[in-house]
C-alpha cells in the first residue's frame, strides 16, 4: 500500500491502488433566458442570491487542516485551501500530503489543467509518488522493492490530507504503479547513494520527477495507442483515466516541498508561489518564489525561439501562445507539441473516441509543426530557507492573479490573520479601566469585522477576487453577478481558481 487518507474525522484510510482526485462543481443555479452575450446583466433571480447561496458556492470545496506541533510538521502550523471552478466540469486540482518514509516532509500542490480535466487528474494524484521516490534514499527504495517481490504490504510513501469530495479511486491505478516501479528499479540500478544533507540534491529530485511523470505519461500513452487492436467507433467516448486522454491533455503544475524549514518551489507553467513576510513594522510584503512561463517572461520567450530553426521566428509563438494555440510554455502532457507528426496522425485517424472526450483544438495537427518538441516539462526550482518573518505561503492557479495582484493576495491574507489573532480573549492587565477596555474593544472590533465572513484564508481571497469594489471592500451585487454568471459566460470573466494557504509562523501582532 502507497498512500493513506487522512479523513476529518481522524481516521486512515488505506489504499492499495494510486488514486485520483477531482472536485465536483458547486450547485448550478437558474439562470434567466437570454443571456448569450458578452454583455450579461443579472435578471431578478440572480440579483436575489442571498448571504447564504453566496457561502454555499464559496464554501462547497474549501478544507482546512491543523498540523500538531512536532518534528512531524516540519515547521508548517497548517494549511487552507478552496477551488472555485468556471469550466464545468472544473480543470483545476490540489493536492496535499505528508511524507512518511526517509526524512518526511510535506508537499503542496495546484493544478492547472487545459483540454479537459485528464492530465491534472492523473498528475495531481502521481506527482507526490514520482516526488517521494527521488527522494527516499537507496535503502529504503530497497525495501521497498523486496516488499513487492516477496508479496508483502507496502509500507504507505503518503499520507493525503483531502477535501472529502477530491477521492475517487481511478481505473488504471495498476498501470501507474507500474510505472512508479520502473522509476524505482532504474533509481536502484542507476545511482549511488548522495550525502543526504546536499540542498541541490532535492532540487534535482524534484526535476527528476517531473521529467519522468511526464516521460512515463507519454510512454503509457503511446503503449496504450499500440496495443489498441481497432477502430473505436463513432459515438464511444474514451474514460478520464484513458492513458491517451491524460497526454492529449495537458496541466501546470506548482508544487512546495517543506522539510526541516527548508522550502522548495517546482513550478511549472503560469501557477504562481507567493510567500507573505511581515515586516518589523507589522507591514507584509509579497516576495514571489516563481517565474511564469509564458511569453510575458522575455526570457522564457527566447528560450522557445532558441530551440527551433530561424525560419520558425514567426510561427514558433504567435499571439504570444506556442504555435498560436497554447499559453503557457511548460506543461505535463500536451503531447500534440511532443510527439512526432506520424504519432499524432496516427491517434487523429484511430481513436475518435478519445478525440470526442478533448478540446476542439486538440483534434488536428498544429499549425506549423515542423520540429517539436516544442514544450517542455522541465520545472524551475526555488530553495527558500523559512525565517520567523515568513508567515505563509500562497499557491495559486492563474485564475487568482489574473483578478488580483501579489500584494493584495498577501495583505488580504495577513489582515485576516492577523485580525483572527485579535479575537482571543482578552487579559487586562493591573490599573486598566472599564473606559480604556471598552475603547480597545471598539477598535479591535472595527479591525476584526472585515475578516469573520471567512475563517479560511482561501475563501476570504475568493471572495474578494470576485467581488472587489476597488477599494479593499467586497461589492455583494458584484459578488453575486460574478457567482451567477451561467457556465457558457462564466469562463469569459473568470478562469477555475484553486488556491492553497500554507501557515508557517504565527502573525507579529
Amino acid at each position: 500500500m502507497l498512500g493513506r487518507t487522512g479523513t476529518l474525522g481522524g481516521r486512515c484510510r488505506f489504499e492499495l491502488q494510486l488514486c485520483r482526485s477531482f472536485s465536483p462543481p458547486p450547485p448550478e443555479l437558474r439562470y434567466p433566458a437570454g443571456s448569450g452575450g458578452r454583455k450579461y446583466r443579472i435578471g431578478q433571480e440572480a440579483g436575489q442570491m442571498s448571504s447564504a447561496q453566496i457561502n454555499h458556492i464559496l464554501k462547497a470545496n474549501e478544507y482546512s487542516h491543523i498540523l500538531p506541533r512536532g518534528p512531524a510538521s516540519h515547521g508548517v502550523l497548517g494549511f487552507h485551501s478552496n477551488m472555485l471552478p468556471s469550466n464545468h466540469p472544473g480543470e483545476d486540482r490540489r493536492s496535499s500530503a505528508t511524507c512518511l518514509p526517509g526524512r518526511g516532509g510535506l508537499l503542496f500542490g495546484v493544478f492547472d489543467g487545459h483540454a479537459g480535466a485528464a492530465c491534472a487528474d492523473a498528475v495531481s494524484q502521481r506527482l507526490f509518488y514520482y516526488i517521494t521516490v527521488a527522494t527516499l534514499p537507496l535503502r529504503m527504495l530497497v525495501e521497498l522493492e523486496r516488499a513487492v517481490e516477496e508479496d508483502r504490504p507496502v509500507p504507505p510513501l503518503l499520507e493525503w490530507h483531502k477535501h472529502p469530495q477530491d477521492h475517487s479511486c481511478p481505473d488504471g491505478g495498476a498501470d501507474s504503479f507500474h510505472s512508479l516501479r520502473n522509476y524505482w528499479q532504474e533509481r536502484l540500478q542507476g545511482e549511488e547513494e548522495e550525502e543526504e544533507q546536499d540542498g541541490d540534491r532535492l532540487s534535482s529530485a524534484l526535476v527528476n520527477a517531473f521529467r519522468r511523470l511526464d516521460y512515463d505519461l507519454s510512454v503509457e500513452a503511446q503503449v496504450h495507442l499500440s496495443s489498441s487492436r481497432r477502430v473505436s467507433l463513432p459515438g464511444e467516448t474514451a474514460p478520464l483515466s484513458c492513458p491517451l486522454r491524460v497526454a492529449l491533455s495537458g496541466c501546470t503544475a506548482c508544487v512546495a516541498h517543506i522539510s526541516n524549514g527548508i522550502l522548495h518551489v517546482s513550478n511549472l507553467g503560469d501557477s504562481r508561489a507567493v510567500l507573505g513576510v511581515q515586516d518589523p513594522d507589522g507591514r507584509w510584503s509579497a516576495v514571489s518564489l516563481t517565474n511564469d512561463h509564458n511569453a510575458e517572461n522575455p526570457d522564457e520567450l527566447q528560450r522557445i525561439l532558441g530551440e527551433h530553426p530561424p525560419s520558425e521566428l514567426r510561427t514558433a509563438v504567435r499571439h504570444d501562445r506556442l504555435l498560436g494555440l497554447l499559453l503557457p510554455f511548460r506543461a505535463f502532457g500536451d503531447v500534440r507539441f511532443k510527439w512526432s507528426p506520424e504519432m499524432l496522425s496516427r491517434v487523429y485517424e484511430t481513436r475518435p473516441d478519445v478525440l470526442s472526450a478533448v478540446s476542439d483544438a486538440v483534434r488536428t495537427l498544429p499549425p506549423h509543426y515542423l520540429t517539436p518538441p516544442y514544450l517542455s516539462a522541465l520545472p524551475e526550482v526555488t530553495r527558500h530557507r523559512i525565517t520567523p518573518a515568513d508567515k505563509f505561503l500562497v499557491l495559486a492557479t492563474d485564475g487568482l492573479w489574473e483578478l488580483m495582484h501579489r500584494q493584495t493576495v498577501v495583505q488580504l491574507v495577513g489582515q485576516q490573520l492577523t485580525g483572527l489573532q485579535q479575537q482571543r480573549p482578552i487579559i487586562p492587565g493591573v490599573g486598566a479601566t472599564l473606559g480604556g477596555l471598552q475603547r480597545f474593544l471598539l477598535e479591535r472590533k472595527g479591525r476584526v469585522l472585515s475578516v469573520l465572513e471567512d475563517l479560511n484564508a482561501t475563501t476570504h481571497l475568493l471572495r474578494h477576487a470576485l467581488g472587489d469594489d476597488g477599494y479593499g471592500a467586497v461589492a455583494p451585487n458584484r459578488l453575486t453577478k460574478m457567482l451567477s454568471l451561467p457556465a457558457d459566460l462564466a469562463r469569459r470573466y473568470r478562469d477555475d481558481i484553486t488556491i492553497t494557504v500554507v501557515h508557517l509562523n504565527e502573525p507579529d501582532l
